[in-house]
């Protein structure tokens, strides 16, 4: 009852394209479109207004507002109903679709706002009982209770950057960017999404947490940029046939499947094959956790990294970079160990300790590039080559590297030969260029 107060309906009106089937409206027709031309009707362009709803909290006594970038994402009108049922405009002052947070401010000074302070949500504990509240279907201020089910969801899909609380308390479409609170009345997370096969609830929510939430909110609030750390590397996970494969004997860690030119890991000296068992000290379980820990602590921060490399461990200092600001840059780099390279619909990859032990690629193939991807009905896949081939010459030259095999197809006028190595038995497949 102290809570509901805090949290508003947010409602917002945005214009859209109309992405119109064949002859989806009667002006598609292309006996109307003699008339009314192109755009639509009366030369109209094809756009239309879209309205949606969804929540906020309140956290401050001066209007500012949290909710998630996607409630409020390319909103030309902002409205805030509170729970008395007044009804004031707002602005987005800042926004991180990375994390899919946003912060607005009502217009103008209003009395009586009652902000809702924040909890401590590294402190939850699974099983603690906690409540939903928001506006699920237009349903202003509904209250839904369920537990803690899990922590540190990541790989969920909905932001680059995840370490999502897990609950069971019912949340629905209008809830995002509501609050979940535990039964101290404190703000522990920011209701953001649901797995569901229908779009509607089916027992699972995930909720952005508070403290996640404030260090973002209190720099958007500022107009302020976030600023992400960034090793400047490709990552994959650790699996069981590759810890034995490189000999480590204890759990957890992140491989390093790349290193970029020019990166601070270049600079560190971190190398592809390296796994980073733990920043300053605290283990890194998974990439999720690794990239999450480097965003966090921002950039120019000087960090340890403890690496196993040749079967020892190290350290290594880094001064962490400015994560780049094109998603798909950060994104494709850090989450799938750089930018996938291909040429003719082929996706080939760097041969290290990675590669070898998921493609179980052994020791005396020295040297070439791993295919990792075809793409169906490529040329690609028409020559005959399979994941897990070893290109170890193209054209009659060496394949030293990714970048050489792919200067050498650049060159290539209409055929490209490749000498491959496939379980054992080496092979020429002709792929043609088209």
């Amino acid at each position: 009852e102290k809570t509901v107060d805090s949290v508003v309906n947010i409602s917002t009106v945005k214009t859209v394209r109309v992405e119109r089937g064949r002859y989806g409206l009667p002006f598609d027709d292309p006996f109307f479109r003699r008339f009314f031309g192109p755009e639509g009707q009366n030369g109209r362009p094809d756009t239309r207004r879209e309205s949606s709803l969804g929540s906020g909290v309140i956290v401050s006594s001066d209007g500012v507002i949290l909710t998630n970038n996607h409630v409020v994402r390319d909103a030309d009108q902002v409205t805030v109903i509170l729970n008395d049922k007044r009804t004031f405009d707002a602005k987005v002052i800042g926004a991180d679709p990375a994390s899919d947070l946003a912060v607005i401010r009502i217009d103008k000074k209003v009395d009586g706002l009652r902000p809702l302070p924040f909890g401590d949500s590294d402190k939850l504990r699974l099983g603690e009982v906690v409540l939903a509240i928001g506006n699920p279907f237009g349903l202003n201020h509904t209250v839904t209770m369920g537990i803690v089910s899990a922590k540190g969801r990541s790989n969920v899909g909905v932001a680059a950057y995840e370490d999502f609380i897990q609950t069971d308390a019912a949340i629905n479409p209008g809830n995002s960017g509501g609050a979940l609170i535990n039964l101290r009345g404190e703000l522990v997370g920011v209701n953001t999404a649901i797995a569901s096969s229908t779009g509607e609830y089916q027992g699972i929510g995930f909720a952005i947490p508070a403290n996640m939430a404030k260090s973002i909110m209190g720099t958007l609030a500022k107009g302020g940029k976030i600023v992400r750390g960034w090793i400047g590397v490709g990552l994959r996970e650790m699996t069981p046939d590759i810890a034995e494969a490189i000999g480590l004997n204890k759990e957890g860690g992140v491989l390093v499947s790349e290193v970029f030119d020019d990166g601070p890991g270049k600079k560190a000296g971190l190398q592809p094959g390296d796994v980073i068992l733990a920043v300053d000290g605290t283990s890194m379980e998974n990439m999720s956790h690794l990239r999450n820990t480097i965003a966090d602590l921002g950039a120019n921060k000087r960090v340890t990294l403890r690496v196993f490399r040749d079967g020892r461990e190290i350290n290594l200092p880094v001064t962490l970079g400015e994560r780049p600001e094109n998603p798909e840059i950060a994104r494709g780099r850090e989450e799938r160990g750089g930018r996938p390279k291909s040429f003719g619909g082929v996706v080939v990859s760097t041969l290290n300790q990675a590669t070898r032990a998921t493609f179980r690629i052994p020791d005396e193939v020295t040297a070439g590039v791993v295919v990792t991807g075809i793409q169906a009905g490529s040329a690609g896949e028409r020559a005959g080559l399979q994941m897990g081939d070893v290109i170890r010459k193209i054209n009659n030259r060496p394949a030293g590297s990714v970048d050489t095999v792919l200067r050498e197809y650049e060159k290539a006028k209409n055929k490209v030969l490749l000498y491959v190595w496939r379980e054992g038995s080496n092979l020429f497949l002709v792929l043609e260029k088209k």
